[in-house]
């Protein structure tokens, strides 16, 4: 183990990275609206970058544990990512936009799975502080939604690709800025295997096939909810607000997870959050215009994604041995793409046709079928 624990480099590279997809989330549908594309349009170009983590994350994540380079991927990664998204401001046509949302997109998914293994890797025996490190990211996010939400008030949304360069930039500096550290590899036991056989061993495909589910019911959510709430009358500022109060909820989750984890098997954490992700789409889909129902809706994030999250990356790491981390890593973020690709889709095409109430009941359904899943595939272990 490192000396001395580099924790605010690490929270650093967090701030930055999920400051980019609190600018993001919220907003990069109302600018494509904005633009003047139609809701199909919309989440077409807001599911291409979730597709990108399909190809993406696995093979950088092969490219990491093969290579032992993963702080330099990052790097890159961040770098290649600003280039890439810079060519926004050459034309905003669909198939141009389509080429910048992929490009970038193969780019930035090559980075988050790497960084969380370097990230445990300084840990090492300390894995239970991740959150506490983690929650930085959960900060920057606020940050960005409250303070974007404001400016789009005042300003026009025309100065969003500027707002999002400025932010990649701060990554590209974060990550110049975080020391290397390697996962320490111990001898692998006889009946270990490869990566593959690592991948059969019960309950692994079952987790993994909930988390594409839990994403893809994320899908109206990540889309729609900004335009949702705008078209129930609520300002782009409280709109931000809004977001924030989520993320704020799930920073106080991400504060007390090392006691939770303590008390509660992973399959647990996992199952209460698909319940409470089913609840919560029903009360967004239908009561959005209640604001009492909203913030309680809101609230519900600290479940959805903090306990969802933290308990998926802990399970990865106690799943995978030390030269499939990356590996496991990336299929975590690859099939968590490929949900909330295909979320992004059946929402964009669905909204039109059915309407909100019926697109977030959709996605109460799947998040059902990820607890069916894991209640039943998922055996019980303590973490």
């Amino acid at each position: 183990m490192s000396a001395v624990l580099p924790y605010w480099r690490l929270s650093g590279f967090y701030f930055f990275y999920f400051s980019l997809l609190g600018a993001t989330a919220p907003f990069l549908a109302l600018y494509f609206d904005h633009l003047g594309f139609s809701p199909a349009r919309i989440g077409e170009l807001v599911a291409i970058p979730m597709l990108m983590r399909c190809v993406a994350p696995n093979l950088w994540g092969w490219l990491g544990d093969y290579s032992g380079q993963r702080l330099l991927i990052v790097r890159l990664g961040a770098l290649c990512t600003l280039a890439c998204f810079a060519g926004i401001f050459i034309s905003h046509s669909y198939a141009w936009l389509a080429l910048i949302m992929a490009a970038h997109a193969f780019f930035w998914h090559a980075v988050l799975p790497q960084f969380e293994v370097i990230t445990l890797a300084h840990l090492r025996e300390q894995a239970a502080r991740y959150s506490q490190i983690r929650l930085w990211g959960s900060i920057g996010f606020i940050v960005a939604v409250v303070g974007l939400g404001e400016l789009f008030d005042r300003l026009s949304l025309d100065a969003y690709p500027w707002a999002l360069v400025l932010i990649m930039a701060g990554i590209v500096i974060a990550s110049a800025w975080v020391p290397n550290a390697q996962p320490q590899f111990r001898p692998s036991s006889a009946g270990e295997g490869g990566f593959l056989r690592q991948l059969g061993r019960p309950g692994i495909l079952a987790f993994y096939a909930s988390v594409g589910l839990m994403q893809l019911s994320n899908g109206p959510y990540y889309t729609f909810l900004s335009l949702h709430l705008e078209s129930l009358g609520y300002s782009r500022g409280l709109i931000g607000q809004l977001w924030a109060l989520g993320v704020l909820a799930e920073i106080v989750l991400f504060m007390l997870m090392a006691r939770i984890l303590s008390r509660y098997s992973l399959r647990r954490v996992l199952l209460a959050s698909f319940l409470i992700t089913a609840l919560r789409w029903l009360l967004l889909g239908n009561l959005a215009d209640h604001l009492p129902v909203l913030l309680l809706a809101q609230v519900m994030h600290a479940a959805t994604f903090g306990a969802f999250h933290a308990a998926a990356i802990h399970f990865v790491q106690r799943s995978f041995g030390d030269r499939q981390q990356g590996q496991g890593q990336a299929l975590y973020a690859a099939l968590a793409g490929v949900g909330g690709a295909l979320g992004a889709l059946y929402s964009g095409y669905s909204w039109s046709s059915l309407g909100p109430a019926w697109t977030f009941a959709i996605a109460s359904l799947v998040a059902l079928a990820a607890a069916a899943i894991t209640f039943s595939r998922v055996p019980e272990e303590r973490p």
